[in-house]
């Protein structure tokens, strides 16, 4: 499906952006090993955690959609059942690879992961190592792409250095470490921690904190079960990213996005575009703050000049999905933009840095890529074109997001990639553009 988005709205009014998908994700995984059943309201209805909602089924978990609320009434935390046939994680990442980490201590049970073209181009040896180190098995296509088999036995302790910063590979650890007496993940730069956060509000004895030598650490121990209770997802700040951005480049443009999750390590696109100059306003989480919940906040977004900047690799992680926005900033911006250190990029559902690079570059952009990263000189503007998303839904709302800041306006090629993470976004636009 081809979208065309036209310059020339008048950006105004407010907007509820999609739930958090990286906590709708967690909320499904962490539910479906707890031993009373688990209320999820605000659950993202998008491919990804669909694809988490079937899988956790095809475990044993019962899942009810009640029309305003998901209630998983989960199989505990040891009594996941292998199924016939391979799980299928469609093209959720996330999935992917936390799932195998509570899979790895079903002894005796064996379990197959697979999902689409994009997903089987994706490693997974990054998650099979630690696995493997605490005394599972993982069977990955050509040692290290899915299919995978992931065969379930007693685990052991670990203290295990993260040699990339990930937070996907750092949950899928600490959720085998539950079935180890104590087990350590070590990060040389902060990631999310909406893991550590909800194992801490299910009742698991989690540890988070900073190294005194760099970096920070998560430790979790021996755990019998797991109590989540009542989950609301609060909005996705990476789905908000979008609009913030639409809300800074369109001229006039002033918004109200309402219920954004605001946790630190998720917010580093936000303190990026403070160093550029943007107008967005709310009351964010401190810096280093741990706790077992989400704050929330609602996120006033305006219109004005920016300034280019440079992001660098410790702020990366927590800013990763948000960096193809940083690129299309940098055309607006007076200046160079620069990234370095994102080469993980290039693992997401396409290779994001080439992707990224040659579609703003076919829309006007002064954009070279670097090995990990891009450079992107500001003239003012974007002329506008055609941009093709390559089945990576980060695109496709990027190239929409360009469309209604361009002079001429952006076809996006396969705005269906959208519907994975944001399937209301041309709705959203159209309204905000209405008021």
């Amino acid at each position: 499906m081809n979208a065309r988005f036209a310059p020339g709205a008048r950006l105004r009014g407010r907007v509820a952006p999609p739930a958090d998908k990286s906590i709708s994700h967690r909320a499904a995984i962490i539910g479906a090993m707890a031993s009373e059943p688990v209320r999820i309201t605000n659950y993202l209805d998008a491919a990804d955690t669909r694809s988490t909602l079937a899988a956790v089924r095809e475990l044993g978990a019962i899942v009810e959609d009640r029309g305003g609320e998901i209630v998983v009434r989960g199989v505990g935390m040891r009594n996941a059942r292998g199924p016939e046939g391979p799980i299928d994680v469609g093209n959720a990442g996330t999935l992917m690879r936390l799932l195998p980490g509570w899979l790895a201590f079903q002894d005796g049970e064996s379990f197959t992961l697979d999902g689409d073209a994009s997903i089987r181009g994706r490693p997974v040896d990054r998650i099979a190592r630690p696995l493997e180190l605490m005394g599972a098995t993982v069977e990955a296509r050509e040692g290290r792409f899915p299919p995978f088999t992931v065969r379930g036995t007693g685990l052991h302790s670990i203290n295990y250095v993260l040699p990339v910063a990930s937070a996907q590979v750092k949950s899928c650890v600490l959720l085998a470490g539950l079935a180890t007496a104590e087990t350590t993940v070590r990060e040389p730069i902060a990631t999310r921690d909406h893991t550590e956060r909800m194992l801490a509000a299910a009742g698991a004895g989690v540890v988070r904190g900073a190294v005194p030598s760099g970096g920070y650490f998560s430790r979790i121990g021996n755990t019998d079960e797991l109590e989540l209770g009542d989950v609301h997802v609060p909005g996705d700040l990476s789905s908000a990213a979008f609009l913030i951005a639409a809300g800074v480049l369109v001229p006039g443009a002033r918004l109200v996005l309402e219920g954004v999750g605001v946790n630190w390590t998720r917010t580093g696109f936000l303190r990026i575009l403070a160093r550029m100059g943007a107008i967005v306003v709310g009351d964010l989480e401190p810096v280093g703050a741990f706790a077992a919940h989400e704050p929330v906040c609602d996120l006033d977004v305006g219109y004005g000049p920016i300034e280019a900047t440079t992001v660098d690799a410790e702020e990366v992680p927590l800013a990763i999905d948000e960096l193809p926005l940083v690129a299309l900033l940098g055309c607006f911006a007076e200046g160079e933009t620069v990234v370095r250190g994102a080469a993980e990029l290039r693992v997401k559902e396409s290779d994001r840095i080439a992707t990224v690079v040659d579609g703003l570059r076919g829309l006007g952009a002064d954009i070279e890529a670097l090995p990990d990263g891009f450079a992107v000189r500001g003239t003012g503007a974007l002329r506008g074109g055609v941009i093709d998303a390559h089945g990576d839904h980060r695109l496709a709302l990027l190239g929409a997001v360009a469309g209604l800041a361009s002079q001429e306006g952006v076809e996006v090629v396969g705005m269906e990639a959208a519907d994975v993470s944001y399937p209301g976004f041309a709705a959203d636009i159209a309204a905000l553009a209405a008021s």
